[in-house]
């Protein structure tokens, strides 16, 4: 992104920064790594684009656990990131003086799943991109295909490309990929029967390794101790058994209901490329129309678990 480095040198040392959270050109091609700067000279390091998949206010909540809530801190943040951060805010995890946040248009991220089910076992040594097109380069082959066959899902239907609420904006702002309802494939997986939404589920989550890098990838689990580690009580057990995975799946996702911003970052981490996001874009879709809430939009609104407003729907109620 042109500008990008000037406009960090200058951010840094206006806004007094003592740590700034971005992205820099990873070790592998197409995949960039998230960089932590202490300096306005180290901004040199400093890149965006659409190898940038991890969202970046996982890092926040890092810093956070290291440091407190002491430093003031800048943050590269496209659409997600910042709805994140803002959201992360809005919950009193953050001093809001003490994050800066500043925004960059995003036209979509790499998914590593898509782009190892089309190599197909290959390994890229570069690649080069001529507009929508990107053209993939080994030591024995050359792929050329549309860049976006290989974003990420959640950024094929994504509403909010650039940064609601920020303090700088770096860049021209990056209009929607797509117009498709982002709520298509839980309204399709909706009009199946119970016996099949809940065969497809056990087929899918049969798949998981606990691994739990999806919920180390995501930025809304923060907890101190998450409930599948404690011991004393033991809530669920620590094996692969599908029950107990399926126990582990269903809570995070209530967990993070109201407070996902369908970043991805959850399923692009997924080693075993399971269809993690149905089950939570199916529970925001629900917070959607009982609450008409959508997380991280601004910094004052109460997160729709954490408000009470007697026109809620309570048709649930016994």
């Amino acid at each position: 992104m042109e500008n990008l480095v000037d406009s960090i040198k200058k951010i840094f040392t206006d806004e007094n920064l003592e740590l700034l959270i971005g992205f820099e050109k990873g070790t592998l091609p197409l995949c960039a790594t998230p960089c932590f700067i202490e300096s306005a000279d180290a901004a040199d390091r400093l890149i965006f684009d659409f190898t940038c998949h991890n969202n970046l206010a996982k890092y926040l909540n890092d810093e956070k656990k290291r440091k407190g809530n002491t430093r003031k801190v800048g943050i590269i943040a496209k659409g997600c990131d910042a709805r994140a951060i803002i959201h992360l805010i809005a919950e009193e995890q953050f001093e809001r003086e003490n994050v800066v946040v500043i925004g960059v248009p995003c036209e979509g991220v790499i998914d590593p799943s898509k782009l190892r089910k089309t190599l197909k076992g290959k390994e890229i040594t570069e690649y080069k991109v001529n507009g929508d097109r990107i053209k993939l380069i080994g030591n024995d082959f050359e792929l050329e295909l549309d860049r976006a066959k290989l974003l990420s899902d959640s950024c094929l239907t994504c509403r909010y490309p650039n940064a609601p609420q920020h303090d700088h904006f770096i860049g021209e702002k990056a209009e929607p990929l797509t117009v498709n309802d982002e709520y298509a494939a839980v309204i399709e997986f909706d009009g199946k029967s119970a016996e099949k939404r809940w065969a497809y589920f056990e087929k899918e989550f049969a798949k998981c390794i606990r691994c739990y890098a999806c919920r180390n990838a995501c930025p809304m689990c923060y907890c101190e101790e998450c409930f599948v580690d404690r011991n004393t009580p033991q809530w669920i057990g620590k094996s692969n058994d599908l029950t107990d995975t399926m126990i582990f799946h269903i809570i995070r996702v209530l967990h993070t209901a109201g407070r996902c911003v369908d970043c991805g970052a959850c399923a692009r981490a997924c080693p075993l490329d399971i269809d993690i996001r149905l089950l939570g874009k199916r529970v925001e879709k629900e917070v959607m129309e009982r609450f008409d809430f959508t997380a991280g939009l601004d910094f004052e609104t109460k997160p729709a678990m954490a408000a009470f407003d007697e026109n809620d729907k309570d048709e649930f109620i016994m």
